[in-house]
């Protein structure tokens, strides 16, 4: 096995885990990308803080891969967080757990376990080839790339594409590869804006949008059918963002995809009840204007008492029951997911029925697909990271059964 050689295509997290578990199995690997440096998406990542994965237990753990759970289960449970976390500690690189769950790397960046990575990678034989864009195949078979110097051709016993998904193209993951692969008769979903954000009915008032944009709503909780959550998002230009409009961006994604629009209650003071905003909002405010009353009764001011003048009519606002109904269940209405170049990651990609369970592709024996290229998604707080660097490792475990076999690649 020691002369068979593997190209993996896409240096970010699959691509490079996929690249560790070959050459530790004594394969030839070399690593094709198009930027001019691996795992610039990953740093990009590490500058608030690198969320690696997330401590909560298994089965919630796997519940956030919503309807894809029954394909990303297997990889998981061969390679989960606490692999995840074993997995650092062995480049030198400790964990710890934040006060959300999340796991974080001791000192909170990226670039030192990446360095460290790419040290112990080359350390292994791992060749890297930059500045070299996938072109698809040749008629024979063989890979193209479009090279610094022009047209490269590379054979290859195994390839495993790990090229991410249509987020942040900039840095690298533009989904140029999906045509590539639907001219094989590869079924690929479209890539669509997962973890985004959206624009709002009508857009913003200028007077609203000038003054909030980019402002927080904190302590505040999101109700989009069965799903229920509180902590935090932002006014933006044309709409919403931020971590709670994020965990619920696949449901208003595809309810926006589905009807045109999707509504979310908005609540506005989750640690109060129905009854005691009902009550503080009627208790009688003499002299005080009603800004004054819902700060003084309520502590209600800024952004939250500037969103209820935003969408309320005059009347509603002078209407306490209706106030009260208001504050704690606020419809937003959105009408637009913004780009999936906006956004932190991709819905859609290689469909689940294109590929057997080792993660090759049934049109193209020998080929294997791993990470954001696949039809999978998660939320933010490290599931999107976890699942990457697991269906990297069953496709390279795939990869080697397959030279075991000793059948050509496609």
């Amino acid at each position: 096995m020691s002369t068979s050689q593997v190209v993996v295509i896409g240096g970010g997290p699959a691509g490079l885990m996929a690249a560790e578990v070959l050459a530790q199995a004594g394969v030839k690997v070399d690593l094709y990308d198009a930027m001019p440096s691996v795992g610039r998406k990953f740093l990009l990542a590490g500058k608030g803080g690198l969320n690696l994965t997330h401590s909560e237990p298994f089965d919630p753990f796997l519940s956030r891969y919503g309807s894809r759970v029954e394909s990303v289960a297997p990889w998981l449970r061969s390679f989960g967080a606490e692999q995840l976390r074993e997995w650092a500690g062995a480049l030198g690189v400790t964990t710890f757990v934040g006060t959300s769950g999340r796991v974080f790397p001791s000192d909170m960046k990226a670039a030192p376990l990446l360095r460290a990575w790419l040290h112990r990678l080359r350390g292994q034989g791992v060749q890297f080839h930059m500045r070299h864009r996938f072109r698809g195949w040749t008629d024979s078979g063989q890979l193209r790339f479009a090279g610094p110097s022009g047209e490269v051709e590379v054979n290859a016993d195994a390839t495993i594409l790990a090229m991410g998904g249509a987020s942040w193209p900039q840095l690298g993951s533009d989904g140029a590869w999906a045509p590539l692969l639907a001219q094989r008769g590869v079924q690929v979903a479209p890539l669509l804006p997962a973890n985004c954000g959206f624009d709002v009915r009508g857009g913003w008032s200028d007077y609203f949008r000038t003054r909030y944009e980019g402002q927080p709503f904190k302590s505040v909780a999101i109700r989009v059918g069965s799903f229920h959550r509180q902590g935090e998002f932002v006014a933006t230009a044309t709409g919403v963002e931020g971590s709670l409009v994020y965990a619920a961006s696949a449901l208003l994604r595809d309810e926006v995809i589905a009807n045109g629009s999707a509504t979310f209650e908005l609540d506005l003071l989750p640690s109060r009840t129905p009854e005691q905003v009902a009550a503080e909002v009627a208790h009688p405010r003499g002299s005080r204007s009603l800004a004054s009353h819902l700060k003084g009764r309520l502590s209600l001011d800024g952004i939250k008492l500037a969103v209820l003048h935003e969408l309320l009519s005059k009347d509603e606002i002078q209407n306490p029951a209706r106030l009260a109904a208001a504050i704690k269940s606020l419809p937003i209405t959105v009408v637009a997911a913004r780009p999936v170049q906006e956004a932190i990651s991709t819905a859609g990609g290689v469909t689940f029925a294109a590929m057997d369970d080792q993660l090759m592709l049934n049109h193209a024996p020998g080929v294997f697909c791993a990470g954001e290229m696949l039809d999978w998604e998660a939320p933010t707080g490290g599931y999107l990271l976890t699942a990457s660097f697991a269906s990297a490792r069953v496709a390279a475990n795939g990869a080697l059964q397959w030279l075991q076999r000793g059948e050509p690649a496609a």
